[in-house]
């Protein structure tokens, strides 16, 4: 079973562009989060009702994505993932009101069991970025965004709560406000650690 590494942040900060430069230097499992290919994305976007069966089915399709990835020998990157799904923007829809108390407790009860069927990431990156840095990398993508640089806050602050209780050697937190999307000093700070941490990198 290959080790596997989450790229976490709030929307915006460039956490797939991380996954891609990381992937070019050494060979990884990928998964990635495929908004346009998920069936109740574009409906979440236009009618809120449809923001039950868009976290079962982001929680789902990520839990079969980690399943998938661990049966690798490589080592495997994703871009957010299950926790960051269900800790980030599980929380956020239900504090926006989306999701109501109940439909929430639903999405948690998925959550910790999948979670407890699967092994957690072996390793946490936690990407940063100013307020400024997010709203003007949101305005460069070509996907469907439901959290928005006004949700940037409120995000980034559950996924401190959830990572203030992952143990800080699982963890790298970067900040990227300033650095160019070619990601030459993070790229070295990560394969940094992974060198510490003695991971085979095909």
């Amino acid at each position: 079973m290959g080790n596997m590494i989450a790229i976490i942040g709030v929307s915006g900060v460039g956490k797939t562009t991380l996954l891609h430069a990381l992937n070019a230097q050494s060979q990884f499992a990928v998964g990635i989060e495929s908004h346009n290919e998920r069936p109740f994305q574009t409906l979440f976007k236009r009618d809120q009702r449809y923001a039950l069966a868009n976290q079962l089915d982001y929680l789902l399709y990520r839990a079969e994505q980690e399943k998938s990835l661990r049966t690798d020998l490589r080592p495997s990157l994703t871009d957010g993932g299950l926790d960051l799904d269900f800790h980030g923007f599980t929380r956020l829809f239900h504090a926006h009101g989306w999701l109501s108390d109940s439909e929430f407790d639903l999405c948690r009860r998925v959550y910790e069991l999948t979670r407890d069927l699967l092994p957690p990431p072996d390793l946490i990156i936690h990407l940063m970025a100013s307020a400024e840095t997010v709203r003007e990398r949101l305005a460069s993508r070509n996907r469907i965004n439901i959290a928005s640089e006004k949700d940037a806050e409120l995000l980034n602050s559950f996924i401190v709560e959830w990572l203030s209780n992952v143990p800080s050697e699982q963890k790298i937190e970067l900040d990227v406000s300033s650095e160019k999307m070619d990601y030459t000093q993070s790229l070295k700070t990560i394969h940094a650690r992974l060198q510490d941490l003695e991971w085979k990198l095909f």
